[in-house]
């Protein structure tokens, strides 16, 4: 049973590879977090690795008051002698010595891989994720406590130089760290595919925790549990009607992930959480997003390269990533001081990377509708409309977006991610338990989000002015909300149809399972929509190479970029507004002119300068009663009321 406490860290120095493709040191960070297994001397470490080895006494030595014994062990064709006051400790010293001549890991468990498994020469030691790099894992086949060492191929003395230091090496060195290429996609043995997960996995990875994160009561008082278990670094999840089943599910979905290994036995998980079909499709979305924002910010040598967060979101054909094309990126991790708000609609209030991609992208949606009433027809025929015979525009077949964010949105889907799992399973969970899908509002001046308490829906702009905190919804919430809204808002949706997500990509922090939960399940009894809106049910998806969060204090700058545009834009988040001092493209103020504009080609009979800001947006009035459906649906479900800014912020009247 793992023991939770405050973490530690050992930091070692990074992978270095010797002239001749062999590695010379094998050195990681290691850090230590609620889930690692208690930690094991090294005769029982050894002993896992290498059961049924043999001891030998070699001598005694020293007056009878402080005798000196000496002990040797062989492994794998070396001897290693230690020495101490008593046979045990220098039977330990000997292991100890033996252990390090071949691995260099925090307990038996994770050497495993390092016995007949090669290494990927770009694999990152300098992560500062739990356990290991995933892509340690790509290659690893488990043995069934096999001694065949015919795999491994001589090596030079000086690759074990460390182990020529610490006791004698009396036989032939061996390339403990050679090729394993010749046993690439081997299957599974039968004994393996005819085991329990649990147990598999148990011998793969001893020690694990496993953690119940649900229960439920669904009809007819059928309970299903939702059991969650972090190997290496990732947490798995699976979902069952007893805690048995869900953890046979977690258990099979990290044997999967990490050594490729199905049981045909095992049934397949009956969540109700949708995945993308296909995890390589969602490492080409999070790669193309990560080699955008490279290129714009010089190689990450921009001073604008700092970031908490990373958001993007790309379109593509179908699922044809050959299609596929970035069209928004943004970063960010602040909500404006209650100080800058603004009545003129030309500040940002809120400008973490996920809302930002989505003022990114409503911005966007202009630009292609304006394309489609372009009178060139090279020009309607790039855009992503189509005109509906009925009046009115949609997507044209197969467009397809997918939203990737570099960690778990703020708000109810962050709470019950891996990392905050880990922290403090004791003092937190029936904290977590009692607020479970709650709506969350951001904190003004800080980071996190703590569950909406006001009574009142409507905050004063009187009451922000004099020093009461700005509320602003959490991003979980807010993408909740496009789920059932759409992502274009009120005002587009007088010339559009809702348009929605087809997938979200985690970066890292990913729990599938909780994020499933906050965007869809919280409000299934929503009840009937109108036509053409939907209570969207997204594909979600992890990376294979989980993105690290970057350490240090957030930066007070946030960053957006729409495709078409060549540089990206800067905008200071407290303030809301450019660095430069102007207003941002993204601000409402600009999006109102723009629907001015539009407005004026296709109807061109309201005289909009005398119409308000906040009277434009009830032009949507569906949009506007799906809104209101949206969130009754939340107050049914006890989850909250949705808190609202000052309507005084939307009520200015169009300035060109």
């Amino acid at each position: 049973m793992s023991r939770v406490g405050t973490p530690s860290i050992k930091r070692k120095r990074p992978l270095e590879e010797g002239n001749n493709g062999h590695f010379c040191k094998l050195q990681l960070i290691w850090k230590k977090v609620s889930w690692s297994v208690t930690p094991k001397n090294a005769l029982v470490q050894l002993h896992e690795l290498k059961p049924g080895l043999q001891y030998k006494m070699v001598s005694q030595t020293g007056p009878v008051h402080a005798p000196v014994f000496a002990v040797a062990v062989e492994v794998n064709g070396l001897t290693f002698e230690g020495t101490g006051p008593t046979k045990k400790k220098a039977k330990m010293r000997a292991a100890e010595l033996a252990l390090k001549s071949f691995v260099q890991f925090p307990n038996a468990c994770q050497a495993h891989f390092a016995m007949g498994n090669c290494f990927n020469p770009s694999t990152d030691f300098t992560s500062d994720q739990a356990d290991f790099p995933d892509t340690l894992f790509k290659e690893f086949e488990p043995s069934a406590h096999s001694e065949d060492f015919s795999v491994y191929n001589p090596v030079n003395n000086e690759l074990l130089s460390t182990a020529y230091r610490h006791g004698r090496l009396l036989c032939h060195t061996l390339d403990l760290m050679g090729h394993a290429k010749q046993n690439k996609h081997k299957m599974a043995s039968t004994a393996e595919s005819e085991k329990n997960p649990v147990v598999l996995l148990n011998e793969l990875r001893s020690g694990l925790r496993y953690v119940c994160l649900s229960e439920t009561v669904e009809k007819q008082h059928i309970k299903s549990f939702v059991m969650a278990v972090r190997v290496d670094g990732r947490t798995f999840e699976g979902s069952g009607r007893s805690k048995k089943l869900a953890k046979g599910q977690a258990a099979q979905a990290a044997l999967q992930a990490l050594f490729n290994i199905r049981l045909p036995s095992h049934l397949p998980s009956r969540s109700k959480c949708n995945h993308l079909p296909q995890v390589r499709f969602a490492d080409s979305i999070y790669q193309m997003v990560t080699q955008k924002f490279q290129e714009l910010t010089d190689n990450f040598t921009s001073m604008h390269a700092r970031h908490k967060t990373l958001a993007g979101i790309v379109m593509t054909r179908g699922l044809d990533i050959r299609q596929a094309q970035v069209i928004v990126l943004s970063s960010g991790t602040k909500c404006i001081n209650g100080e800058y708000i603004n009545d003129q609609g030309r500040v940002v209030n809120d400008c973490h990377a996920e809302i930002l991609a989505r003022r990114a992208f409503v911005h966007f949606l202009y630009s292609q509708l304006e394309l489609h009433l372009s009178k060139r027809r090279e020009d309607w025929e790039r855009s992503v409309f189509m005109r509906l015979k009925e009046g009115g525009y949609r997507l044209k077949e197969n467009i397809l977006f997918h939203l990737y964010v570099s960690t778990s949105p703020c708000g109810d889907a962050r709470l019950n991610s891996p990392y905050e799992i880990t922290t403090d399973l004791n003092s937190t969970k029936h904290i977590v338990r009692k607020y479970r899908g709650h709506l969350r509002t951001k904190i003004e001046s800080g980071e996190g989000t703590i569950p909406v308490r006001c009574h009142n829906a409507v905050q004063t702009w009187d009451g922000v002015l004099l020093g009461e905190q700005l509320v602003t919804m959490s991003c979980t919430d807010k993408i909740a909300r496009w789920n059932v809204l759409g992502l274009q808002g009120a005002l587009l949706s007088y010339f559009i149809e809702p348009t929605y997500l087809h997938s979200i990509i985690v970066g890292s922090l990913c729990h599938t399972g909780h994020l499933s939960r906050v965007m869809s399940h919280r409000i299934e009894d929503i009840g009937q929509l109108p036509a053409s809106y939907r209570h969207n049910q997204l594909l979600l998806s992890g990376v294979s190479n989980a993105d690290v969060r970057q350490p240090g204090k957030s930066p007070s700058f946030s960053v957006n970029w729409i495709v078409g545009n060549t540089d990206p834009e800067v905008i200071n988040a407290t303030m809301g507004k450019r660095t430069c001092g102007g207003s941002s493209r993204l601000c409402k103020h600009t999006f109102y002119v723009r629907w001015a504009k539009l407005y004026g080609k296709l109807s061109g009979s309201l005289h909009l300068e005398l119409v308000l800001y906040s009277e434009a947006k009830l032009v949507a009035q569906t949009y506007q009663a799906v809104k209101q459906q949206l969130f009754k649906a939340f107050q049914k479900a006890g989850l909250g009321t949705w808190v609202k800014k000052p309507p005084e912020q939307d009520q200015f009247l169009l300035t060109v």
